[in-house]
């Protein structure tokens, strides 16, 4: 057997090592990015807030562990003209679904369900749960499913079950809520709905991964806030990700505002629910779908532990290969809306026919918040890319977002 150099075993582990770690990079020139085209992401926020586009934004750019762009600008709260900063917390809604889907994994990988398992195992409400024959046509003509409904299906999102219902007359808070709903009774109601179409049939965004989240509390005994505390924020050293923030840390909570057209001014949301949820009511929801507030660096420690096949500093909370399966295409020949785009368990898989994923590498993972907010996995590249600001409804998400992807790829050397 031919052996390996020592020399080389040293700079393969160091490497290794420092790709399981995000610190500042040393020489972003060395780290692969051009530090002049890096500097158009500065001018294309400054511009953004200058302009009336966007209150705020964070960044956060590393490539092969090394942190190459974090940044903050524009201000945290517009009224009281305070200058927004790295460490600013923000409400990430939908990415909170990567982070139940990591806890649910953690469990299969301990033995303790399949991923074929029928949803009813663990939650009987979904006993008997029915099809609508035709949603277009009616709101209570129903079916039984050709499928079970499983856990895998809604991972991936393919289960039927949407945010909005059509047989829905006063509406399920999506959310937020400052008025005591808890996660099992939002599920419980969300069993009540027929789905909108057999299991695993097409891609139906909705309550999914909530539902998820009341499996894995099922399942581990544990309210889903002590589960990701105890198995993943605290492991990974991720000590400004919550529910419901501390006090002690509320006040770096950005405002939440609202631009629903290109013309409209930047106003303060005026739904309450959602804008006070991490400060306020009375804190008895923990969403898997939409629950989490975070900052940029932290939920970036996340995102490299998926890059890193499922090891953060030196600590593993799943195996390569059970990443692998989630970055798999788990919806056959549906794709995520109109981008093209596949999704897996917990993320969408950026395809090389991608309307969406501009120059990613086709294979990169990606998810976003309904605020605005957003992140990109690149494991060819070894990069992982963040932006962040809460603004609802927000015309400009898709610039917003998207183009920062553009010059992020175009400083790459």
């Amino acid at each position: 057997m031919k052996k390996i150099p020592l020399y080389l075993l040293v700079l393969t582990s160091s490497a290794a090592l420092a790709q399981q770690q995000l610190k500042p990079a040393a020489n972003v020139g060395a780290a692969g990015f051009s530090p002049e085209r890096l500097s158009r992401i500065d001018s294309f926020f400054n511009a953004a807030v200058k302009n009336g586009y966007a209150p705020n934004a964070v960044t956060f750019i590393a490539r092969n562990g090394q942190i190459v762009h974090h940044k903050a600008f524009g201000f945290s709260n517009i009224e009281q003209r305070t200058p927004a900063r790295t460490d600013n917390i923000f409400r990430i809604a939908s990415q909170t679904k990567l982070v139940t889907t990591i806890a649910l994994m953690m469990l299969y990988e301990e033995g303790r369900l399949f991923l074929e398992d029928p949803v009813e195992k663990y939650l009987p409400e979904f006993k008997g749960i029915q099809v609508l024959v035709d949603p277009a046509k009616s709101k209570t003509e129903t079916r039984p499913p050709k499928t079970a409904l499983t856990i895998r299906h809604l991972l991936s999102h393919s289960a039927g079950i949407p945010y909005q219902h059509p047989a829905d007359t006063t509406g399920l808070e999506g959310l937020a809520s400052l008025e005591g709903l808890t996660t099992e009774e939002l599920v419980k109601k969300v069993a009540k709905r027929p789905l909108l179409h057999d299991p695993g049939a097409q891609f139906t965004y909705g309550f999914n991964t909530d539902v998820v989240g009341r499996i894995v509390e099922v399942i581990s005994g544990k309210r889903l806030d002590e589960f990701f505390r105890e198995r993943i924020f605290t492991p990974l050293g991720m000590h400004d990700t919550y529910f419901y923030l501390p006090a002690a840390k509320a006040g770096r909570l950005v405002e939440l505002y609202a631009k629903p057209k290109m013309e409209s001014p930047i106003t303060l949301s005026t739904n309450e629910a959602i804008r006070r949820f991490p400060v306020a009511g009375k804190q008895t929801l923990f969403l898997g779908g939409a629950g989490l507030v975070s900052t940029a660096a932290d939920y970036a420690k996340i995102c490299q532990l998926v890059l890193n096949g499922g090891e953060f500093n030196n600590v593993r909370l799943l195996s390569r290969k059970t990443v692998d399966l989630m970055a798999r295409n788990q919806i056959g020949e549906a794709n995520v809306w109109d981008r093209q785009d596949k999704f897996g368990l917990g993320l969408q898989i950026i395809t090389a026919g991608s309307r969406y994923g501009g120059q990613a590498t086709p294979g990169s993972l990606t998810w976003g918040g309904a605020y605005c907010s957003e992140y990109t996995i690149d494991p060819a590249e070894k990069l992982i890319m963040l932006v962040f600001t809460n603004v609802t409804p927000y015309a400009w998400y898709g610039e917003f977002v998207r183009k920062f992807r553009i010059l992020t790829y175009g400083a790459l050397k």
